[in-house]
C-alpha cells in the first residue's frame, strides 16, 4: 500500500500533459519510460512506388514451394520438398537465388547516421538529414509481411510488447535537470516484469503505471548509457555491445546490437523516436525464423532464404577475419510511456529515490559508458 501511495503521489507531481511547464523537471531527477511499440522503421510512400518502383515482392514460401515442385503428376519424397525447404531456412546460404528478389529502390529513409559520413549510397531523411544508415530498410522495405504498421510482423511483435512481460524494456533518465536541454543525462536500460498499465478499452498504453525489476533472470538486460537533451530530444552516446529482450509470436529470443544508440522526443508522459544501431545479422535472422513458422512468413511474401542472402549482401559493418561484413544498419521505430520503477530491495518508485548502482551484464561482455568510443 505505501508504494502505491508514493507512486500515486508522484503521479500527482507529474500532472497532466497540458499542464507541464516548457521547462520540466522530474521529481528527483529522475524519470524512466517504458517500451509500448517498436518494430523496423522503413518509409513508405501512399503507394509505394518511390521505393518500390516494381513492386512488393511476390515471392514467399508458399509461391516459391508451388515454383520449384509444380503439380504435374511428378512423384517426390517429403524430403526433398516440405524438408529440403525448411532446412534451406533454418541453414541458409549465400549462393545466387533463383528467385527475384525487389530491394528498396528509393533514396528517403528513417534511422541515424552512424559511421558519422555522408555516403553516396546513404539515404535522406523525410526531413532533409543526409547520411542516414538503413541498409536493413533496403532488403525488408518491399516485403509486405515485415512492412509496418500493417505487416503481420510488426502487428504481431506490438502484440507481444502488449501480451508477454519478457519484452518489458525500459530506459531510466537520471541526474535530469530538465527535459528541455540538459548535457549530462545518465540512461539505464532495465527489463520490468509486470503488465503495462492501459485505459478501460484495453487498446490504449496510460502513462503513470510501475514495474517491477527483473533483477535475475533479466539482469543481462541491464546496460548503461550516456547521453544530453537538446530541444526536448534524448540523443545517446552509441555503446559498443547491446542487447535487448525481443519476442514475437510469443517466443522470447533477444536481439542484439553494436554502437547502438537513442534518439528520442521527450516528454512528462511519453517517449517516441528511434532505436539505431548495427544489428548482427545472424542473430536477426535466427530470432525472426525462431519466431514466426512458414506459415507466419507465408503471410506477407517473406522468404527467409531469400531475405538471407540479401542480408548478407547489404550487410555494411564489422567485417570478420575473411573481410566479410557480420553486422547490417538498422532502426527501430519505437514509442515509450512514463513508468515509476520499483527498486527491490530499497525505494519503492524511480521518481522518488536514487536509481540502483550495479554492473551491467550480458551474455558476452560487461556493457558500460566507455565501451562508447
Amino acid at each position: 500500500m505505501k508504494k502505491l501511495l508514493l507512486a500515486a503521489a508522484a503521479s500527482l507531481a507529474l500532472g497532466t500533459g497540458a499542464a507541464f511547464a516548457a521547462d520540466f523537471t522530474p521529481p528527483g531527477g529522475t524519470i524512466a519510460y517504458l517500451v509500448t511499440d517498436f518494430f523496423w522503421t522503413t518509409y513508405e510512400s501512399p503507394d509505394g512506388k518511390e521505393e518500390c518502383p516494381q513492386g512488393f515482392n511476390p515471392w514467399g514460401p508458399r509461391e516459391q514451394f508451388k515454383a520449384l515442385f509444380p503439380d504435374d503428376g511428378t512423384k517426390r519424397t517429403e524430403l526433398e520438398t516440405h524438408l529440403a525447404r525448411e532446412i534451406a531456412g533454418w541453414f541458409p546460404d549465400t549462393k545466387p537465388d533463383t528467385f527475384p528478389f525487389y530491394e528498396v529502390a528509393g533514396t528517403k529513409s528513417y534511422g541515424m547516421n552512424l559511421d558519422g559520413k555522408i555516403g553516396p549510397n546513404d539515404f535522406t531523411s523525410p526531413d532533409g538529414e543526409k547520411g542516414i544508415d538503413n541498409e536493413l530498410y533496403r532488403v525488408i522495405g518491399c516485403v509486405l509481411n515485415l512492412r509496418p504498421p500493417e505487416g503481420p510482423t510488426a502487428y504481431f511483435a506490438n502484440r507481444a510488447v502488449m501480451e508477454e512481460r519478457w519484452n518489458r524494456v525500459m530506459f531510466e533518465l537520471t541526474k535530469v535537470d530538465s527535459l528541455t536541454n540538459d548535457d549530462d543525462i545518465d540512461v539505464t536500460i532495465y527489463r520490468g516484469r509486470d503488465h503495462i498499465l492501459m485505459d478501460n478499452t484495453g487498446n490504449n498504453f496510460v502513462p503513470g503505471g510501475s514495474q517491477r525489476l527483473d533483477t535475475k533472470w533479466g539482469k543481462k538486460f541491464t546496460q548503461h548509457m550516456h547521453g544530453r537533451i537538446i530541444n526536448g530530444t534524448l540523443i545517446t552516446d552509441p555503446i559498443a555491445k547491446a542487447v535487448i529482450p525481443w519476442s514475437s509470436f510469443t517466443l522470447p529470443t533477444v536481439q542484439k546490437f553494436k554502437d547502438m544508440r537513442l534518439k528520442l522526443k521527450l516528454d512528462p508522459q511519453r517517449a517516441t523516436g528511434l532505436i539505431a544501431g548495427y544489428v548482427d545479422v545472424e542473430n536477426w535472422y535466427m530470432q525472426t525464423v525462431k519466431s514466426e513458422s512458414t506459415h507466419h512468413q507465408s503471410y506477407g511474401q517473406s522468404s527467409p532464404p531469400s531475405i538471407y542472402k540479401v542480408l548478407r549482401r547489404r550487410a555494411d559493418a564489422y567485417p570478420d577475419e575473411n573481410g566479410v561484413n557480420t553486422a547490417i544498419s538498422a532502426a527501430l521505430e519505437t514509442k515509450m510511456v512514463q513508468v515509476y520503477i520499483i527498486h527491490e530491495p530499497g525505494g519503492p518508485v524511480a521518481a522518488l529515490s536514487a536509481p540502483m548502482k550495479h554492473a551491467a551484464v550480458t551474455d558476452e561482455a560487461p556493457i558500460t559508458i566507455a565501451d562508447a568510443k
